[in-house]
C-alpha cells in the first residue's frame, strides 16, 4: 500500500513567452490526422526540400535544437498549409471522399483506393502533383497503381 496519495495536475500550461522576432510567425495546418494523411505524399512531392532542411538542422543539433530549427520548420509547415489550400480549392470533393474514408476505415490506404486514385488523377492535372511512394523499387508497379489491390476487394478497373 503506497504512503503517499497521488496528485494529478488538471491545469493546462500555456507558455506566454512570445517567441523571437527572428522566428517567423505561421498559422498551424488546422487539420486532422485524416486529411493529413490523404495529403502527405502531396505535401512531401512539393515541400520536400524545406523537409530536407529541416532534418539537416535536426540533425546537425543532434536531435534537439527545438528553436534552431524554428525557422526551418516553420517553413515546412507553411509549406504543408499552402498545399492543402490548393488541394482544397482544386479538388474539394475528391479530397473530401478520400480524407472521409481513411477517417471512416482506421487510416488504411487500401481501403479507400477509389477515392485515391479520383484525387490522385485531379491533383496531377490541377496541381501538377504525383504520388511518388519514397523507396518504392523502380521495376515494380508502385501498390497504389495496382490493378488488382491485394488486401482491396475490388479491381481498379470498377471505379472509373
Amino acid at each position: 500500500m503506497a504512503a503517499r496519495q497521488p496528485r494529478f495536475n488538471q491545469a493546462v500550461l500555456i507558455d506566454t513567452t512570445p517567441l523571437p522576432e527572428s522566428i517567423p510567425k505561421v498559422e498551424e495546418v488546422g487539420a486532422s490526422s485524416a486529411p493529413l494523411m490523404s495529403a502527405s505524399y502531396f505535401i512531401g512531392a512539393r515541400c520536400k526540400a524545406y523537409n530536407d532542411d529541416y532534418m539537416m538542422c535536426k540533425t546537425e543539433a543532434h536531435g534537439r535544437g527545438e528553436f534552431e530549427c524554428m525557422k526551418e520548420g516553420r517553413k515546412v509547415t507553411r509549406c504543408a498549409a499552402s498545399v492543402i489550400d490548393d488541394i482544397t480549392k482544386n479538388c474539394l470533393q475528391e479530397f473530401r471522399n478520400h480524407w472521409e474514408c481513411l477517417e471512416d476505415n482506421n487510416q488504411q490506404l487500401w481501403q479507400c483506393r477509389k477515392w485515391e486514385w479520383k484525387l490522385n488523377g485531379c491533383v496531377f492535372h490541377k496541381l501538377g502533383l504525383e504520388k511518388k511512394i519514397p523507396g518504392a523499387p523502380e521495376h515494380e508497379t508502385p501498390v497504389h497503381l495496382r490493378k488488382r489491390q491485394i488486401y482491396g476487394q475490388n479491381e481498379r478497373g470498377v471505379f472509373t
